[in-house]
C-alpha cells in the first residue's frame, strides 16, 4: 500500500503548492502551464505511451482536445478553489467526483444499479452539502468567500467530466498512457499560447520562478499518477481496495493538511460530512461489479 500512500501524497501536495502560490509571488496561470511541459516528459518516458493507437480513423479526438481545454481550465478553478474554500473541502469535492461519474455510468455507460452503489452515492450526496456549508463566524463576504462555492461545484462536476471523457476515450480502444500524453501535450500547447498572449497584454512577465514551481507541480501532479498506476499494478487483483484506500487517504490526509498545516476551520456539520464521504467510497468500493 506504499504507492497509495505515495499518490495521495502527491495528491494533496498539489493542493498545498496552488495553495501558497500567492504568498511565495507565484503566476498560478503560467505555474500550470509549465506543469504541463514537466508531466508530458515524464509521461512519455515512464509510462511509454502506444500513440499508434491515434492513428486509426476511428480514434477519438473529439473527446482528446475536449480533455485537452478542460484539464488546464479545471486546474485554474482548483486553484481558486483552494485560495477560497481551503484544502479540506476542495479534496474532498474532488474525490466526490466520483458520485456524478457513477451516475453517468448508471445513465450513458449501461451499469447495473447495485444497492450498495445506490446508498453510497446518496450519503456521497449528503457529504457534499454538508461540506458545503461554511462553519459560522467565517465571513463569506471577501471576494475569495463569494467564489467559494461556484469553485467547489466545479471542481466537483469538472473531474466527474474529466473521468466521463476517459471512459468515452478508453471506449473507443485508446490505452490510457497515450490519451494522458496526447492530452497533457495539447493543455501545454494551448496555455502556451494563452500566455503568450497575457505577456504581449503587458498581464504578466515570464520567470524562471514561474518555471520552477511550474515543473515542480508537474512533477508532484504526474506522481500522483504513477504511482497510482504502479499500485493497481503492484495489487492486480484488488482494484476496489486500491481505489477506496486512495480516496479515503486523500480526504483524511487533505483534512489534516487543512486543519493542522494551515488552520482551516471545519463546524460539527462539516466534520460529520467528511466521515459520510469516507463511508460512502467504501460503499462504492465494496459494492459488487455488476
Amino acid at each position: 500500500m506504499l504507492y497509495v500512500l505515495l499518490a495521495a501524497t502527491c495528491s494533496v501536495l498539489v493542493s498545498v503548492l496552488l495553495k501558497v502560490a500567492r504568498k511565495r509571488g507565484i503566476d498560478t496561470a503560467q505555474a500550470i502551464t509549465w506543469n504541463y511541459l514537466s508531466a508530458s516528459v515524464l509521461c512519455f518516458f515512464l509510462l511509454t505511451p502506444p500513440l499508434a493507437s491515434l492513428q486509426h480513423a476511428d480514434a477519438p479526438w473529439v473527446p482528446l482536445l475536449a480533455l485537452a481545454v478542460i484539464l488546464p481550465s479545471l486546474f485554474l478553478v482548483l486553484a481558486a478553489s483552494v485560495r477560497a474554500a481551503g484544502i479540506v473541502r476542495t479534496d474532498i469535492a474532488q474525490r466526490l467526483s466520483l458520485l456524478l461519474s457513477l451516475a453517468a455510468a448508471f445513465l450513458f455507460f449501461g451499469e447495473q444499479t447495485v444497492p450498495l452503489k445506490l446508498a453510497g452515492l446518496a450519503l456521497g450526496l449528503l457529504a457534499v452539502v454538508g461540506i458545503l456549508i461554511r462553519p459560522q463566524g467565517q465571513q463569506a463576504s471577501t471576494p475569495d468567500g463569494q467564489r467559494m462555492w461556484p469553485a467547489l461545484l466545479t471542481v466537483w462536476v469538472g473531474f466527474a467530466l474529466v473521468d466521463v471523457l476517459l471512459k468515452r476515450i478508453a471506449a473507443a480502444g485508446t490505452p490510457f498512457a497515450a490519451s494522458l500524453q496526447v492530452s497533457f501535450v495539447l493543455a501545454f500547447v494551448g496555455m502556451v499560447v494563452w500566455q503568450g498572449l497575457r505577456v504581449v497584454q503587458g498581464k504578466t512577465q515570464l520567470s524562471a520562478r514561474n518555471l520552477l514551481a511550474g515543473l515542480l507541480l508537474g512533477l508532484i501532479n504526474f506522481g500522483n499518477i504513477i504511482f497510482y498506476v504502479m499500485a493497481h499494478r503492484a495489487l492486480p487483483g484488488q482494484p476496489s481496495v486500491i481505489f477506496a484506500s486512495m480516496n479515503i487517504g486523500v480526504v483524511v490526509l487533505g483534512t489534516l493538511v487543512g486543519v493542522i498545516g494551515f488552520g482551516e476551520k471545519l463546524s460539527w456539520l462539516n466534520r460529520a460530512a467528511i466521515g459520510l464521504a469516507i463511508v460512502s467510497i467504501g460503499l462504492i468500493a465494496m459494492a459488487p461489479k455488476a
